[in-house]
């Protein structure tokens, strides 16, 4: 189930939540940050992990760390939108952040993979989702080589999951080719502005470029 697809922020002062998500190598994490630092009035959603910070990280500015006992009564209560286990550490979104923010007026940009979107559309059908691919598969390929010391038997998995990833854009209510990062900002930033028509998917020029991409 898409969200409604409408402009984040209405004239009502109530910000939206818009969901993001890619398979690896597509620079989702780079293009969420470029529109933080871009945009007005936009604010990151911040998860809760039961994970041990790394250095460097501080505690509710990278994430909420909590225990997983914490975690599990948050679970029970119902605080979350959408939560997962990632390599034994589990993560989630918070009701309660989000609906701080966007009570307050901001567009909350929540960046999960498509199975967390998912559960986030069915908790939030009003949310924005927006999908990132990369320009081709040759290029995600290039992409993951490029910047993993991987094993080729570990580099090959994760072509496949982002494969598989790739194949659930059409449940979003728009898609972004990240050719040019550049130009993936700026369709971001139209996206934001209720100016991306040609961008939902279900726009034609949309579903011709990504059988492009998929091809």
């Amino acid at each position: 189930m898409k969200g409604n697809g409408g402009q984040p922020g209405g004239s009502s002062g109530q910000g939206r939540l818009v969901v993001i998500s890619a398979p690896s190598g597509a620079g989702k994490t780079s293009l969420v940050k470029a529109l933080l630092d871009s945009v007005s009035g936009v604010r990151f959603s911040i998860s809760y992990t039961t994970r041990e910070a790394r250095d460097g990280e501080v505690d509710g500015r990278d994430y909420y760390f909590v225990s997983p006992h914490r975690f599990e009564n948050m679970v029970a209560d119902g605080a979350f939108l959408e939560h997962a286990t990632v390599f034994g550490n589990r993560y989630g979104t918070s009701r309660a952040e989000v609906s701080r923010l966007t009570d307050a007026g901001y567009d909350v940009l929540l960046e999960i993979d498509w199975q967390g979107a998912r559960q986030v559309r069915g908790n939030r059908p009003d949310c924005l989702s927006i999908f990132v691919l990369p320009p081709s598969l040759t290029e995600l390929e290039k992409r993951l080589r490029g910047r993993s010391t991987d094993s080729e038997d570990t580099i090959r998995r994760r072509l496949g999951e982002a494969k598989d990833e790739m194949t659930h854009w059409s449940e979003f209510d728009y898609a972004v080719v990240n050719d040019s990062f550049d130009e993936a900002t700026e369709d971001l930033r139209c996206i934001l502005r209720g100016e991306g028509e040609s961008l939902r998917t279900d726009h034609p020029a949309c579903r011709r470029r990504i059988e492009l991409v998929m091809a």
